[in-house]
């Protein structure tokens, strides 16, 4: 399968030097964090883009898309109940798919689980009508940049929106287009009542991209989790795109994580 990896995991590595190191670990992909590159994308400007993509090409990876979408942002919220905050996160979403088609980029990754969590006084089911309402006013900027959108489910110790998968396939058809999907992500399906290799069974259908990694926040192999039932899961739904290589504890190191996280999906079949 092809393999990729997150770029906020080098950290303040000269690009050049981040290319090199996933390149050699064996990751073709380099998935995006748009805070990465910028604080204000309007600052971000077509030179930039062009200049920023041609690096990582040249570098022998594909840039295959963007996550953390709302991360380090202000002003914008997913299931709100405000029509202008709405309106507003809308539009953003609209302007980062601008910046995904930019870069080569073929999908982005909804999680941001802190522009999306709802008050309880809101309830869950009002919270999965604003979210369909905003998201549904963008599926025409994703036709046309051909980019999809991958909801990801985050576990509880995320928030309180799309615990699950099937919740995020419920909101994948309350929107009902076809370039909105799923995303899966191994630490969050740990949290899942099902098992990860149900889950992954049950959603590979309309799954547009997958992340590795461990609960204990470090990469693939790096935990308690055996990778080995995941790819064969994967492998028997048919599975063909992306899986990318995301951690959230640096403790270790960059080296480290890069180069073992690759080692350990190789060794269990990727």
């Amino acid at each position: 399968m092809k393999l990729a990896i997150c770029n906020e995991t080098f950290g303040d590595m000269p690009l050049a030097n981040a290319l090199n190191m996933a390149r050699e670990a064996g990751y073709t992909g380099w998935e995006v964090a748009p805070f990465t590159l910028f604080e204000d994308i309007e600052s971000f400007s077509a030179a930039d883009r062009k200049d920023y993509r041609q690096k990582v090409e040249d570098s022998g990876l594909t840039i295959i898309g963007l996550h953390w979408l709302l991360a380090k942002t202000e002003g914008f919220h997913l299931t709100t109940m405000d029509d202008q905050v709405r309106r507003r996160t809308r539009d953003y979403f609209l302007k980062l798919i601008d910046l995904c088609g930019d870069l080569g980029g073929e999908l982005m990754v909804l999680g941001s689980p802190g522009q999306r969590n709802f008050p309880e006084q809101q309830g869950e089911a009002s919270a999965m009508e604003m979210a369909a309402d905003c998201l549904s006013g963008i599926t025409g900027g994703l036709d046309d940049q051909n980019v999809f959108l991958a909801l990801e489910a985050l576990g509880p110790e995320e928030g309180n929106f799309l615990n699950t998968a099937d919740l995020s396939a419920e909101l994948a058809q309350m929107i009902g287009h076809p370039k909105v999907g799923l995303h899966l992500d191994v630490k969050a399906m740990s949290a899942d009542p099902a098992p990860t290799t149900e889950v992954i069974r049950k959603h590979a259908h309309h799954t547009f991209h997958f992340h590795a990694n461990d609960p204990n926040r470090r990469g693939p192999g790096m935990g308690d989790v055996d990778f080995v039932p995941i790819y064969e899961a994967l492998l028997e739904s048919g599975y063909d795109r992306w899986v990318s290589v995301e951690v959230f504890d640096y403790s270790p190191g960059v080296e480290k994580l890069v180069c073992e996280s690759a080692d350990n999906l190789r060794a269990a079949g990727f």
